[in-house]
């Protein structure tokens, strides 16, 4: 295989750290729950995760702390008035008039310490909505610099002649148009045309079918979610800005990924988690502004507004949620074995990877035409982060219920047609088509000029 630089560090780089003290607090967070003990326990752990995370800033966990001392310490003083208020009545003309008297009073302070109430309770959500998640100790501390590439998968192709990016390989084909997506929708969108649309499918239909043998219950979801979908699911308020919002359905935004809906749909339910995993597969348009300037990553397909992805979901126990990530990676390790294309296992960094992930892995697959390795699928344990917030749990065998934790992953994205394109492009501008997908594809064995 070549050797690329890939601006990374090498398996035998370590990026995790040598401080005692640092190991100490990282493995605190293993088991452990984003929840108000857990932090009131823990003030210091949560600051230093914080600042591994890089985000964090909108929450002093000190403060957090003395507005949840000061929200239990109300509930306590006025549950016992209103006990106090209950026994008077209940003894009705049996009770002093120094009882009634009192109780009288209780009256309008009640009233100023359920206001006093709400208001620190507002405070108490507002700061903890904005924790990211506990980290891993397996995860590399520091920026996106620190991403460790655990592994390298398959030849990187070299071609007698200069390959083309998969911009011009789809406009001399005629199977991709970026002109007229932008001359109808605007920049970022675009059609898919003819043998790519067939490929496409070809795909979607091989992977859905591998994961429902796995137990995946293929599923369609709807392409709008709703603020509590989106705040649910750890996208609000860390990303409210790639999120594109429908007018007419109410402050309803397009989902980015379908994992938004597959994970919401669950919402204030007790799920049946006693024969193993609850896990979903969905093929779904997704809706990203995608603001920010990305260079020469953002030609033609590869950072887009639209685009098709197949994800997968899992809600485990607790026990359960390494082994299901690997197995979610595994399914996407699959497909680009079967595939035959290039790819290397990237673990994210801390300040890498977003507010709700706990772990995470993308499979980067190798563009010719770039000369490196670009991200084709993301992979995601987020513990109990997203069920926490949307109230999904399950019940243990002790009859005790507990927050499941989920696992979103990618299957596949439209962008892995573009790794298809061009390592399968050929001298004369046609583009071969991978040997696992010409049964479904009628014989088909490559896209030609017109």
């Amino acid at each position: 295989m070549a050797q690329i630089s890939s601006g990374r560090h090498s398996m035998g780089q370590t990026t995790l750290g040598t401080d005692a003290a640092m190991a100490k607090i990282r493995e605190a967070f293993v088991g452990a729950s984003l929840e108000e003990d857990f932090i009131l326990a823990n003030p210091d752990l949560i600051t230093k995760n914080n600042q591994i995370r890089g985000i964090g800033e909108n929450v002093t966990v000190g403060s957090f702390c003395e507005d949840v001392k000061l929200k239990r310490g109300l509930i306590t003083k006025t549950d016992a008035m209103r006990q106090e208020m209950n026994l008077v009545a209940a003894k009705g003309k049996e009770s002093s008039v120094e009882e009634r008297a009192k109780v009288k009073e209780y009256k309008p302070l009640l009233k100023e310490l359920d206001e006093q109430l709400a208001q620190v309770k507002v405070r108490v959500q507002e700061q903890l909505s904005w924790l990211p998640n506990l980290t891993s100790p397996e995860v590399p501390l520091g920026p996106p610099e620190n991403n460790l590439v655990l592994r390298k998968v398959g030849e990187i192709k070299q071609f007698s002649f200069t390959p083309k990016p998969h911009t011009e390989l789809g406009k001399e084909l005629n199977i991709l148009d970026i002109e007229r997506g932008s001359q109808v929708a605007g920049k970022g969108f675009y059609y898919l045309k003819n043998e790519l649309v067939l490929l496409r499918q070809a795909l979607s239909m091989m992977v859905m079918t591998h994961l429902a043998r796995q137990g995946f219950e293929p599923i369609i979801t709807p392409l709008v979610a709703k603020e509590r979908t989106l705040f649910g699911t750890g996208y609000f308020p860390f990303a409210t800005g790639d999120s594109f919002q429908v007018a007419a359905t109410g402050g309803a935004c397009l989902i980015g990924t379908s994992e938004q809906t597959l994970i919401a749909q669950h919402m204030d339910e007790i799920l049946d988690l006693s024969k193993g995993a609850k896990k979903y597969v969905c093929d779904s348009a997704c809706f990203r502004t995608e603001a920010g300037n990305y260079g020469r990553m953002t030609q033609g397909m590869l950072r887009v507004h639209q685009f098709g992805k197949v994800e997968q979901i899992i809600f485990c126990s607790p026990e359960e949620s390494d082994a299901a990530q690997l197995q979610a990676l595994a399914n996407e390790e699959w497909l680009l074995k079967e595939l035959k294309i290039p790819y290397q296992v990237v673990l994210i960094a801390a300040q890498d990877m977003g507010a709700p992930g706990y772990k995470k892995y993308d499979i980067e697959g190798w563009m010719p035409s770039l000369g490196t390795y670009m991200e084709l699928t993301s992979n995601t344990n987020l513990t109990d982060f997203q069920t926490r917030r949307l109230n999904i749990r399950f019940k243990q065998e002790q009859g005790r219920t507990q927050f499941p934790h989920t696992i979103s992953a990618t299957a596949f994205s439209d962008r892995l047609l573009v790794a298809i394109m061009e390592n399968y492009q050929q001298s004369d501008g046609s583009i071969a088509i991978p040997d696992v997908l010409k049964g479904a594809l009628g014989g088909l064995t490559e896209i030609k000029r017109k």
